[in-house]
């Protein structure tokens, strides 16, 4: 647990966000404590170096605390949510923002079913299930009041709909969230509950950065971003915490595209 505490349950609305100790998980997490919300981080680590950067969150009035879940392990969601629940008094947002990427890229005919399958349990199975996890919990004792904005925002990337060939196993999770999103909107809108996807682009991040080679700075030298640099974790951030206060009330289970730009076709 950090120690960021204080003695304020239920004061402020209380954000979920998985893979939140970097990245843009991260970055979500800091624009949220900046507008309002205390954060719950979920993350892998048992013994977690927290980042100096969540200072932020109590500067600005919240409260941050740490979960150890692998999202992989439905078992632990349950527990999880119910300590988050019982910490901060309430629930109102959950980021899907954990999972993984296609490490080490290779091409889409020598893909191995383990590497295929690992990315499904993170990515796909884990989100998909503790999103269920999460609506139910919210859906039980009138958690989703209509006077409490509440949300669930799901992370996919531009692989959602573009293909890259020497990554497929990412492509295939990111497109089927995609439509988590739709169906999870679907089925919680009557009860108040939005669901939306952010589209991220071409992002600085320490993920994006293993890669090691010079393709980001490439695309963006040949102008394939009409805004041209790469993305930020704080650029995800201000969107999430945007759709979590509520910015966008009469939208649901459409994505976000948070890319410069990149989704825009062009010839010339």
């Amino acid at each position: 647990m950090s120690d960021m505490e204080h003695d304020r349950p239920g004061t402020r609305p209380v954000a979920i966000v998985t893979g939140g100790l970097q990245g843009l998980g991260l970055g979500a997490v800091l624009e949220l404590g900046k507008s309002g919300f205390d954060v719950a981080i979920v993350d892998l680590p048992d013994a977690p170096v927290m980042p100096a950067e969540l200072s932020q969150v109590e500067a600005a009035g919240g409260r941050c605390r740490y979960y150890q879940m692998d999202i992989s392990d439905l078992a632990r969601h349950g527990p999880v949510l119910d300590a988050i629940d019982a910490d901060f008094g309430r629930l109102d947002c959950l980021v899907n923002n954990a999972g993984i990427a296609a490490r080490p890229l290779t091409d889409l005919l020598e893909l191995q079913p383990d590497a295929f399958d690992k990315s499904v349990d993170i990515n796909l199975r884990g989100t998909f299930f503790l999103t269920q996890a999460f609506a139910k919990a919210l859906l039980s004792a009138g958690k989703a009041a209509p006077e409490s904005y509440k949300s669930i925002i799901i992370i996919t990337s531009i692989a959602a709909e573009l293909s890259f060939t020497d990554r497929s196993q990412y492509c295939v999770t990111k497109s089927a969230l995609s439509m988590v999103t739709r169906l999870f909107a679907a089925r919680l809108g009557a009860a108040g509950i939005h669901v939306h996807e952010i589209r991220p682009g071409l992002m600085e991040t320490p993920m994006t950065a293993k890669v090691g080679n010079d393709t980001i700075a490439r695309l963006i030298a040949d102008g394939v971003v009409p805004l041209p640099r790469q993305g930020q974790p704080e650029d995800v951030g201000k969107a999430v915490a945007a759709l979590a206060a509520g910015a966008l009330p009469y939208m649901t289970g459409q994505p976000i595209w948070t890319a410069g730009g990149l989704n825009i076709a062009r010839i010339l």
